[in-house]
């Protein structure tokens, strides 16, 4: 019970940016919520815009190749990863980002 209790007495107490815990974790929440939200929609466009680049590609307007992409892929891949760890190293609470996001994700 020592755990449980040290986390309600963070929660209730002490301050992040001067604001308190509770709301800096609502504040993560509702970011989560928005973002999960935000890209549901953004994937929807995503799919639409991979089929009709692999419909193009087939007919021959756009060339399509697995160099490239592999490439594209060595290229950002790590700036992607950099940026995805400091996004959730900065919010302080990060489990409330994550279960927003998901929350959004599913009920968008």
């Amino acid at each position: 019970m020592g755990a449980i209790e040290e986390v309600l007495n963070f929660i209730t107490s002490g301050s992040i940016a001067g604001l308190p815990p509770l709301a800096v974790m609502i504040i993560t929440f509702v970011i989560g919520v928005i973002v999960g939200y935000v890209a549901r929609k953004v994937l929807k466009f995503a799919i639409i815009a991979a089929i009709i680049i692999v419909v193009v590609s087939y007919f021959g307007f756009f060339g399509l190749s697995l160099g490239a992409l592999k490439t594209a892929a060595e290229t950002y891949g790590p700036m992607v990863i950099q940026y995805g760890t400091l996004l959730i190293g900065v919010l302080p609470i990060g489990l409330g980002f994550i279960v927003g996001l998901i929350i959004g994700f599913i009920f968008s």
